[in-house]
């Protein structure tokens, strides 16, 4: 019987190691390719073919949601599933969007990821037990809490890159220049994206970006 073929994408070497060493262990699996950013994954998708796609939430470069995005499109019999810290709602809602299949939180025993990568590979899709509560919980109090805040999904593609430099302390002037587009423009795009995350100042924007992981803070180097 034909192994499931499974790609890891995760910026920490060490985290990707041990996810291959789990699951070479599993008779019916087989580790068949790696990436370190959601980039690389895409093009590492097409080279070796997975049936499943584990994809880090948060990395670097280009977003986890894009990649997936691209995969799915190019080759829709590959299924992904996210593997995150967080239980986050946003989050979630932005992996089914763009056509994943599981998330996973990274603090799940091994036996759940695992009956995940057969779940989603016969076809099914898979939460982890704590979010799935969570959402259940959250249906059950509809009608009583206040509306939700718009969500990260509602950003375009453009609004979230500009974001994400906005973030990183780019000016306006720079992001036009870097895509090429007119200051009003870019404007246009910041007023947009700060009226539906109901965002009014700068220091609310950094925050918000480094809560949804547009944006990481530099890693404190201890000794």
């Amino acid at each position: 019987m034909a192994k499931i073929r499974v790609m890891l994408t995760d910026d920490h070497t060490l985290f990707r190691q041990g996810l291959r060493t789990l699951l070479s262990a599993e008779p019916d699996m087989e580790v068949t390719g790696e990436a370190g950013n959601a980039s690389d994954a895409v093009s590492v998708a097409r080279q070796v073919r997975p049936d499943v796609v584990l994809m880090d939430i948060g990395m670097a470069g280009m977003s986890s949601f894009e990649a997936t995005r691209v995969i799915r499109k190019e080759r829709p019999d590959t299924r992904v599933v996210f593997l995150s810290m967080y239980d986050d709602e946003d989050y979630l809602a932005e992996c089914v969007d763009m056509g994943a299949s599981g998330y996973i939180l990274k603090e799940c025993p091994a036996d759940q990821l695992v009956t995940a990568i057969r779940e989603v590979h016969r076809g099914g899709s898979y939460l982890s037990p704590r979010l799935l509560t969570r959402l259940v919980d959250g249906f059950r109090m509809q009608g009583r809490a206040p509306a939700r805040q718009p969500r990260f999904g509602t950003l375009t593609k453009r609004e979230l890159e500009i974001l994400k430099m906005l973030a990183e302390g780019r000016s306006v002037k720079e992001i036009a220049t870097g895509f090429e587009l007119s200051v009003k423009t870019v404007e246009a795009h910041k007023f947009n994206l700060m009226r539906k995350l109901d965002i009014h100042n700068k220091a609310q924007l950094v925050q918000y970006a480094i809560q949804k992981k547009v944006i990481r803070l530099p890693e404190t180097v201890f000794g």
